[in-house]
């Protein structure tokens, strides 16, 4: 009877160990299941995203030189290249760190205000990017959305002060895949456009400028008129999106 009861405990530890294994084969089959089903950037589902033109910064009767330091992505996104997950995937070629940089960069050097290096700049950014692409619609309209901050400060007495941007903008809705590629790639590049302009043509940037460079012998000062701009819906490049925006 000992020795029966001693091979019926081990018949129900072969079980209990059979168990286990089995259930650790069912989560290694899906999660190899889940990794199959991830979208993987190819030429076909990657999307190029810039600004059709420069955003044109607000007049400054003295202007600043401004330095962009670091661009650091404060998203947590572990794919930030990941645009849209449906329909096969659609990737940035680029980081979100990347395109913001460019763009803010592009505007400034059209109006002569980007400085070589940091230590000619009179006032050096350093920008944080929290969201990055689509956000939350409704329907079938792709709510394009880029969010940042930006900490501007001056070198020389070391003050700083953050300011917040915000852009986004909604295309068309549609079904076939061609098609939500590319409003999918107005609506960021909309979203971008918007951001841009809230950045360098709102009150807060003309603040910021005025408190920091209010010491320097040749602090510069917003010129009368050129403060703020109004946001067009369909904007100069003629994308066929509508734009929600407000400066700040």
């Amino acid at each position: 009877m000992a020795q029966w009861g001693v091979t019926e405990a081990k018949v129900g530890s072969y079980r209990v160990v059979l168990v286990q294994a089995g259930i650790l084969l069912a989560c290694a089959l899906t999660t190899l299941s889940v990794r199959a089903d991830e979208p993987k950037p190819t030429p076909e589902n990657t999307i190029h995203v810039q600004l059709a033109a420069p955003v044109p910064p607000q007049k400054f009767a003295k202007p600043p030189k401004f330095f962009i330091s670091e661009v650091i992505d404060r998203s947590g996104n572990p794919q930030p290249m990941l645009v849209l997950k449906d329909r096969g995937g659609m990737f940035l070629d680029r980081l979100p760190t990347q395109i913001t940089r460019e763009a803010i960069e592009q505007s400034l050097k059209a109006a002569d205000l980007l400085a070589a290096d940091a230590a000619s700049a009179d006032l050096v950014l350093q920008i944080y990017v929290f969201h990055f692409g689509l956000a939350q619609g409704s329907g079938l309209d792709f709510f394009g959305k880029v969010e940042f901050s930006a900490m501007v400060k001056n070198p020389k007495t070391e003050e700083s002060q953050q300011i917040q941007a915000v852009g986004t903008s909604i295309a068309n809705a549609a079904m076939r895949k061609k098609n939500v590629q590319k409003n999918v790639q107005a609506n960021v590049e909309g979203a971008l456009e918007d951001a841009v302009r809230n950045l360098l043509r709102g009150t807060q940037l003309r603040e910021a400028v005025a408190t920091l460079m209010k010491n320097n012998p040749s602090a510069p000062a917003a010129a009368p008129g050129g403060g703020m701009a109004f946001a067009h819906g369909e904007g100069s490049s003629g994308r066929n999106f509508k734009s929600r925006f407000q400066e700040r």
